[in-house]
């Protein structure tokens, strides 16, 4: 067994040092209210017993209120009053400086919390210490200085997460959707550099992948860019290519339109290929400020191109990048693997969803993508323009921002629909776990505590909104000045897009199965249960429906993609409740509202009742299904999606990619357990040493690739197959 000190390192468990804890308290109290030798080695025991019951590593503050708890029950309160004092005044201590001990076990690389915190960053890199350093001086200041005392106190109990705090203390927000085609048509600047309309496509690529660079570092969270925006270039480079070899066959004496016309097409696919090898290996290879690769998502939407050549053309930019996917990036030994980034979605319409359709072998090409590395993931247009409708009646399809925050239809002051260039200010979540334990399964208490949480839950997005009134366009000029978000002036604030619809700020959930499965006793899933659940939704919604009203701010609900926090809820509700058989016997609480990961239930009926949950979740959401290796399956995957275009807006399908650099083998890397403790194992040559394998997961919309803390590990191991 494993314990996780209060500075994040792990070393083995000791039971020494509970006996000797627990006899300084005994010796500092009266001889005939002591405990005997045979009361503090069982109560050691018990103790022990306790940790173990966790199957997890268990925090030292976890093991102390064992110890205490067990002090009092064996009715020693002389000596459980001296062990509570001396924690508390070493509580003191402590708290004179909170931030040295996490820095320098950064620096050292052996805080097991901060290696698992992100699957997405390798924290024996200095660009990625430098960021965590950054971001616990930044926690530092949020807890002591910017927030209020009680929300970080129901943050620090797992009542609620305030998320990103690393980052609070600046002025940044969460998500974006870039808007590309206004920096790629009317121009940029780039660390102070003007950066005019590019003159080809190879261009237009190589820029783009400088602007994801540079909005990655201003902001903390995914953003999101079109093709749409690149396909206008590929007729610039057709026309100048054109130009180009009509000279060079004039010279030998060729004037043949049909012969030039091969050429040109020939030609300027090699130029599209070049152009998005470019995006996939600079976005792979970039490191940003924040220490890890741009978290950007490729939308890929043949309904935004403009007329039918812009059409044609997305369609081949979109092939390309499906068979550059499909073949990966080769690693550090020369093998071909599958990288987390970009994530790419996929959009599902009438012209590609059936056999015979216009562009079928592009979705057949998507199919095979997806069976093989995971991406794209797929929106079904049908559904979405029924569910995101503005105010002038119209439905509108367009990308999350990042793996699955959506914003909310709107209407600019001209009457027309505007997406691009809108982003998400931040994101607090609520644990529904809680309020139903809570409860203690009364319902009247039930909505009661739900809405004093849910009020904290208000306040603390109110501190994320007010933190960034006031900035100005200077803060970030990428964002602000020069086209991503806006073209706002010098030294003007970006208040007015904080209002209105313009920008949207996301109320998070986790847990309904499990609150579900307390309030009910049943699975979500049950008939009986389904309709608590879905007025569990509703009230949030209409929460948020009250706060926009109340401040004009787009309040908008969102099914948080618990990536670490899966794990903290999890243990903050062991230490508040117990371990309670259905509900906290995981180190891990369901992501948003989706079906409990070790619930038998086919992908067809997931994806259906799912998609009442997804409607109910406007601010952002994405359901998958877990599947087996699919390459030789192609059809089935086809079928999948084409179930998608029917009955849900947004899904994917979670399947595996591995390799183990060590034997070379290609298949599932195992989850064992030795020590209490979740490990990966080549099931070949059983290689542990995460350096020299390659893991991608699919972790909440996203794929990691740089592994996962015990919580999340566990629920990637529970997972069942859904076909």
């Amino acid at each position: 067994m494993k314990i996780i000190k209060r500075n994040g390192t792990e070393v083995a468990f000791d039971v020494r040092k509970i006996l000797n804890a627990i006899r300084k308290a005994n010796n500092e109290v009266s001889e005939g209210n002591r405990l005997t030798e045979e009361q503090i080695a069982a109560i050691a025991d018990r103790v022990t017993a306790l940790s173990n019951d966790l199957n997890r590593a268990v925090s030292v503050e976890e093991i102390q209120d064992f110890v205490e708890n067990q002090i009092m029950d064996a009715k020693a309160f002389a000596v459980a009053r001296k062990y509570i004092t001396y924690r508390y005044t070493r509580s003191l201590v402590r708290q004179s400086n909170t931030t040295d001990a996490q820095i320098l076990t950064l620096i050292e690389c052996n805080n097991e919390e901060v290696k698992q915190e992100n699957s997405n960053k390798n924290p024996t890199v200095n660009a990625v210490q430098r960021d965590y350093m950054a971001g616990e001086v930044s926690k530092d200041l949020t807890r002591r200085i910017l927030l209020p005392h009680d929300i970080v106190e129901a943050h620090d109990e797992g009542i609620i997460h305030f998320h990103d705090a690393d980052y609070f203390a600046q002025h940044m927000h969460n998500c974006d959707l870039v808007n590309l085609e206004d920096m790629l048509q009317n121009g940029t600047v780039i660390s102070g550099t003007f950066i005019e309309k590019p003159h080809s496509f190879s261009t237009a690529c190589n820029i783009a992948t400088q602007i994801i660079a540079q909005v990655a570092s201003n902001q903390y969270g995914g953003q999101s860019i079109s093709l749409t925006h690149l396909a206008p270039f590929v007729d610039v480079s057709r026309k100048k290519i054109r130009a180009e070899v009509e000279v060079e066959l004039a010279e030998v004496g060729v004037h043949d339109a049909a012969h030039i016309d091969k050429i040109t097409e020939n030609r300027l696919r090699d130029e599209i290929r070049k152009g998005i090898q470019t995006i996939q290996y600079q976005v792979v290879t970039l490191l940003t400020t924040n220490g890890q690769a741009p978290f950007v998502t490729v939308f890929m939407y043949l309904g935004e191109a403009r007329n039918e050549r812009e059409r044609d053309d997305l369609a081949m930019i979109i092939e390309e990048t499906l068979r550059q996917r499909i073949q990966g990036v080769k690693n550090e030994t020369g093998v071909w693997v599958t990288p987390a980034f970009p994530k790419l979605i996929y959009v599902l319409e009438e012209d590609n969803v059936r056999e015979g359709s216009r562009y079928w072998e592009l979705t057949e090409l998507a199919a095979r993508c997806t069976a093989k590395r995971m991406v794209p993931d797929y929106i079904s247009e049908k559904k979405m323009l029924e569910y995101k409708i503005d105010k002038n009646g119209e439905g509108h399809c367009y990308t999350c921002m990042g793996c699955r925050s959506f914003l909310t239809p709107y209407v600019d002051a001209d009457g027309k629909p505007k997406y691009y260039g809108r982003f998400n200010q931040g994101v607090v979540t609520i644990n529904l776990v809680d309020v139903a334990l809570s409860s203690g399964g009364d319902f009247d208490e039930f909505w009661k505590i739900f809405d004093e949480r849910l009020d904290l839950c208000y306040r603390a997005l109110l501190e994320r909104h007010n933190r960034l009134k006031g900035t100005l366009s200077d803060a970030a000029p990428i964002l602000w000045q020069y086209g991503a978000l806006a073209r706002l002036k010098k030294g003007e604030t970006i208040d007015k897009l904080l209002y209105g619809g313009y920008s949207t700020i996301s109320l998070g959930y986790a847990g309904l199965y499990e609150c579900t499965k307390y309030m009910t006793g049943k699975s979500h899933t049950d008939a009986a249960a389904k309709p608590f659940a879905l007025s569990v939704m509703q009230h949030m919604n209409d929460k948020c429906k009250e706060w926009k009203a109340k401040h004009n701010i787009d309040f908008s609900l969102y099914g948080t993609p618990l990536e670490s926090t899966t794990y903290k809820f999890a243990k903050c509700l062991q230490k508040r409740f117990g371990i309670i058989p259905g509900v906290t016997d995981r180190n891990y609480i369901t992501n948003s509202y989706h079906v409990h990961v070790t619930e038998k239930i086919d992908a067809f009926t997931k994806l259906k009742f799912e998609s009442e949950f997804q409607q109910l979740s406007p601010g952002g959401a994405i359901s998958y299904v877990e599947v087996p290796n699919m390459q030789d399956n192609i059809p089935a995957v086809l079928a999948v999606m084409q179930y998608i275009y029917d009955n849900i807006m947004y899904a994917e399908l979670n399947t595996k990619s591995d390799y183990c650099q060590v034997c070379g083998y290609d298949g599932e890397i195992a989850i064992v357990e030795e020590d209490g403790k979740l490990l990966w194992e080549c099931p070949h040559c059983h290689n542990r040493d995460q350096s020299k394998m390659n893991v991608a997961r699919r972790t909440c919309g996203y794929i990691g690739s740089q592994y996962w803390n015990q919580g999340r590990t566990q629920e990637i191991k529970d997972r069942v197959l859904h076909l």
